[in-house]
């Protein structure tokens, strides 16, 4: 248990032994607690409700032979452990004479593990029951019918005894990290510093104690190469005492002892991945290798496999047998960005439909690289659907060579590369752009109508310059309301604009068409006059009541269909949203027997939602009063659409402007795709089983439709075995998105990603990514959140990555380990901290200070992300800033901390940088020349907390600071405030949530403690 949920979760009141983060503040009296606890009573969920997956392993009061080996804590520091990591990543631990020795005591003897949170049951024996992992929920709309073979996972449980209290706890042994070959090692009770020869060709020596850390065991990866796969023995030295160490925060501490430094570090797998690929070309062929990571910035070359900008795969590695994928435990999948490009600045090859080869006719996927040619081009092999298709005359052109390719090959972006673009011949109507303005009796009061009617004048009037970037064709129209509804005519032949007042807006009928939108250059002056008498308008009617949030949603809508165009609706709102009554009982919340969320839109927003889905718009939401507290939450619509809702406090405040005009302007300019259609197509002997996203779900996974969608655009795919896969063909993965660009140019852009197979388990955990598999996972969870209980969700997170260490730890490590060695893949050595994180976010686990309404934008927002901002927003870049001008030119994304309390001195400034969040940390010890230099103040308690903005000083401290906080607001999907942070001060739990190796203070575990738990499980599960 290491859950805590807060008060405004539904819960039962909490045992009496639990503390307020989520441990029992001691060990119980009376009978001594379990050693190896079962699963369910090392569940890291929250105790309300505790919904064990392994319902009672089998437990006794027997001895306990856990054979956990040392694991270096800061009550014995003095011992400096040496380890080497192997390519198929057996850890040897070596520590000294004296200390191995009493050690080997106590493996001989049995040992202590911590007390766990939970109290054990003392009626002996009980049946197990079989389990199954996938999470598929009879009611998700996300999801196809299930494999047909879904066995569940086995595993042998041994009986626990008492323990005695006098023993003190003894911790884990370091952890080991890679590929292993394919052995089944047996777990014995045999100690983790024994020798073992592993059979590899490489191996990882792990280094410590670099001298310009404050911490003297920091590990440091050098690969040796020619190694023949011995592990040698290292002579352990005594750690540099440094009395200058800075002592760690309680919130960082380990409740079992654990150093949180020697665990796998997601900041050091992020500086290697960069170290490796920064500013390289890394070339996308088909059964390529792994991919640069998210975070890495590097050159991507086409070869005929889609980049991974486009489709990144869980696992660059398929099994050939479902069976084979099942026993991995870990997601067979995808993620597709589909308008993503190719790198920065590059735009995709473009051909004409009449030119393109014509791809297969059986199953309707378009031509790539996985087609395979035969009888001399005259027909091709669909891996898609596993038939042949004729070549029309018109595009045949013969192969030559062994491989049989085509002789035109290099001179067709279909035949050689993994993405291009087909122009079709129909072509629909532009995009428009139309603005919808509260004039309610609120805002009018409010006193913001006239700074925001200044910035959208401005915005339309840059749309509107003469250089070749301009957007000044593109049509816009306007309307305002309150409670009635007001159409302007904005006729270029009228000498001003005509207002059309519509007051039943139950039935909507447009009184005229014509100049509803019109080219924003012929309408450019007629919208001036009426965005200037706008705030001069008096209120007309009360809106105590709340204006329908439906109401300029319906009316735009109905704009775009009148005309028959797609476009974007930005509406501009201030006063109380309430949602429209309905008569039909079974649209209420208990009028249904499926499950009930908080985060389930309600029937008349889906239904709205989905008629702007087929129209193509996109609403995006300006709420210009913030209002938390009550009401209906008015996102649902904005998002379910390809937009987004956005929040501010009247507008009254610098920084609430800056970010309102910086997102007005983002808005209008992101390249967009309209009314998108998206086709999936996998090899015939797999299938797409699920789709995860902020869309509304069709009836098939494998297509998709969407109102609008932008370069960040990411969807989940979830895939799954039909049948085994032929190993020599491999698997092919098409994207294909039809959409109208803003020109009504109806476009077809194709990905093909082929992925080589293999029937050993080892090489697909070798080709999983972290990031990845993070991605894959918050999409699928916070989509299920709209049908399934949290509690169950985040148990179920955490029981698949335990099952998943416990299959790697069986299946793929070549040498027998002890129980006390923690193994994992190489490049999963960041899974379990992004795990942690994502179980403990606001989503899944809400604090006592979160609203409804934030939870819900949250979800919204995270599950629009790509890939690079998801694992950002999961562990945010914590960088040490410069505290004089000599340093100042040495900020360094490379340089990020780990996300801890223990990585903050008191003497430093800090930046933690997040997609959705930018804090500024001031420690209280900042020498006051610094704090001048930045803040323009030598007092610290005088320094602003909170929403601040950096004062323009022309000094170089000052110049860089702001120049990388420049830099990263670049990066950010979206415009973010500054939030100057002071130690000790009121507003620092705002950075307490980015520290996510920390005990958060919604509750949540720790990473050390998350970690040990993780282990002890998957060892549980092979014992």
């Amino acid at each position: 248990m290491m859950d805590v949920p807060a008060a405004n979760q539904s819960q039962t009141p909490s045992q009496p032994w639990a503390g307020q983060n989520g441990w029992s503040p001691a060990s119980p009296q009376g009978a001594p607690c379990n050693p190896l606890p079962s699963f369910q009573h090392l569940n890291l969920g929250s105790p309300s409700d505790q919904r064990p997956f392994y319902d009672h392993l089998q437990e006794s009061r027997q001895d306990c032979q856990s054979d956990l080996s040392t694991f270096p804590t800061r009550s014995n520091t003095h011992h400096s452990p040496q380890y080497a990591y192997t390519a198929d990543q057996s850890l040897q631990h070596i520590t000294s004479d004296s200390h191995a020795s009493s050690v080997v005591t106590a493996a001989s003897h049995g040992r202590i593990l911590p007390p766990c949170s939970l109290p054990l049951q003392n009626e002996g024996t009980q049946p197990r029951k079989p389990f199954q992992m996938p999470f598929y929920s009879p009611y998700s709309p996300y999801q196809a019918t299930p494999p047909h073979f879904q066995p569940p996972y086995t595993h042998q449980g041994s009986p626990n005894g008492p323990q005695s209290p006098h023993q003190k706890p003894v911790p884990l042994s370091p952890p080991s990290f890679g590929q292993c070959v394919d052995q089944n090692p047996q777990f014995s009770p045999q100690t983790a510093f024994k020798r073992e020869t592993v059979e590899t060709s490489d191996q990882y020596t792990h280094n410590h104690a670099s001298p310009n850390s404050p911490i003297q065991q920091q590990s440091q990866w050098t690969l040796q190469q020619h190694s023949r796969g011995t592990t040698k023995d290292f002579v352990p030295y005594p750690a540099v005492q440094d009395g200058s160490i800075t002592p760690q925060s309680p919130n960082s501490e380990s409740r079992y002892g654990l150093d949180p430094e020697l665990l796998p570090s997601a900041v050091k797998v992020i500086a290697e991945d960069r170290a490796e690929w920064e500013g390289k070309v890394f070339i996308s062929e088909p059964f390529s290798r792994l991919p640069p990571l998210a975070t890495t910035s590097c050159i991507i070359e086409d070869r005929g496999s889609a980049s991974p900008f486009a489709i990144r795969s869980t696992s660059y590695c398929v099994p050939c047998e479902g069976q084979t994928a099942l026993l991995s435990r870990l997601p067979l999948g995808a993620l597709v960005a589909p308008l993503a490009n190719q790198n920065p600045g590059e735009l995709l090859p473009v051909i004409t439909e009449s030119e393109c080869v014509m791809g297969c006719g059986w199953c309707g996927a378009s031509m790539c690289t996985a087609m395979g040619w035969q009888d001399c081009g005259q027909r091709f092999y669909c891996p898609f659907c596993g038939k042949l298709s004729e070549v029309p005359w018109q595009h045949f052109q013969p192969t030559k060579g062994v491989e049989g390719l085509r002789v035109d090959r290099e001179k067709r972006p279909e035949l050689n590369m993994g993405s291009y673009e087909i122009l079709n011949s129909q072509k629909g109507e532009p995009a428009a752009l139309l603005l919808a303005i509260d004039v309610s009796a609120s805002a009018l009061r409010g006193g913001h109508l006239e700074f925001a009617t200044q910035q959208i004048l401005t915005l339309l009037s840059f749309l509107n310059r003469d250089d070749g970037d301009a957007l000044a064709d593109i049509r816009v129209g306007l309307m305002t309301y309150d409670s009635r509804l007001h159409l302007y005519d904005l006729s270029p032949a009228l000498s001003r604009p005509h207002m059309l007042v519509i007051t039943e807006t139950e039935d909507l009928q447009l009184p005229v068409r014509e100049g509803l939108l019109v080219s924003l250059k012929d309408c450019i002056d007629g919208i001036d006059s009426v965005l200037q008498l706008i705030p001069e308008f008096g209120p007309e009617c009360d809106d105590s009541g709340g204006v329908p949030m439906e109401l300029p949603v319906k009316a735009g809508l109905a704009v775009l269909q009148a005309l028959n165009c797609p476009g974007k609706l930005l509406i501009f709102h201030t006063a109380p949203l309430i949602e429209t009554e309905h008569t039909n009982s079974s649209s209420g919340f208990f009028g249904s027997n499926k499950p009930k969320s908080i985060f389930q839109p309600s029937e008349p927003a889906v239904s709205l939602a989905k008629q702007c889905v087929s129209q193509g718009c996109g609403v995006h939401l300006f709420l210009l009063s913030q209002q938390d507290v009550g009401g209906a939450w008015p996102g649902h619509i904005p998002y379910l659409t390809g937009g987004a809702l956005y929040t501010y406090s009247h507008l009254q405040g610098e920084l609430d402007r800056e970010r309102f005009s910086s997102d007005l302007k983002s808005i209008v300019e992101t390249d967009t795709g309209y009314k998108a259609e998206l086709r999936i197509s996998v090899n015939k002997d797999l299938r797409v089983s699920g789709c995860y996203g902020l869309f509304i779900p069709g009836p098939s996974p494998s297509q998709v439709t969407m109102a609008t969608l932008d370069g960040l655009t990411t969807l989940a795919v979830e895939l799954a075995h039909t049948r085994a896969v032929d190993e020599t063909r491999g698997v092919a993965l098409q994207v294909a998105l039809s959409y109208s660009t803003r020109t009504g140019d109806r476009r077809t852009r194709v990905h093909t990603l082929t992925l080589r197979c293999s029937r050993h388990l080892q090489d697909a955990f070798r080709q999983y990514q972290a990031q990845t598999l993070l991605t894959f996972y918050c999409k699928k969870i916070y989509c299920a959140v709209l049908e399934r209980p949290l509690q169950e969700l985040r148990e179920e997170l955490q029981t698949e990555i335990t099952e998943a260490l416990a299959s790697y730890r069986k299946h793929c490590c070549s040498a027998s380990v002890s129980a006390g060695q923690l193994v994992l893949p190489q490049y999963l050595r960041a899974l379990p901290v992004y795990i942690n994180s994502l179980r403990k976010s606001e989503v899944l686990l809400p604090g006592l200070r979160s609203s409804v309404h934030q939870r819900l934008q949250q979800r919204c927002q995270v599950l629009s992300m790509d890939t690079c901002s998801t694992s950002t927003h999961f562990y945010p870049l914590l960088l040490p800033l410069p505290l004089s001008a000599e340093g100042s030119s040495s900020t360094d994304p490379e340089e990020a901390l780990r996300c801890c309390a223990a990585s903050l001195e008191p003497r430093g400034l800090y930046l933690v940088h997040a997609p959705l969040t930018l804090l500024l940390w001031v420690g209280t010890q900042v020498s006051a020349s610094t704090l001048v230099e930045l803040f323009n103040t030598s007092c610290f308690s005088s320094l602003p907390s909170g929403e601040t903005k950096l004062p323009v000083l022309e000094n170089p401290l000052s110049i860089s600071v702001r120049s990388l906080i420049s830099n990263l607001n670049s990066q950010a999907p979206r415009a973010r405030k500054l939030w100057v942070v002071k130690q000790g001060d009121t507003c620092e739990e705002a950075l307490q949530r980015h520290l996510v190796e920390d005990k958060s203070p919604n509750g949540g575990a720790s990473y050390a403690d998350f970690l040990y738990h993780l282990h002890v499980n998957s060892v549980r599960l092979l014992q």
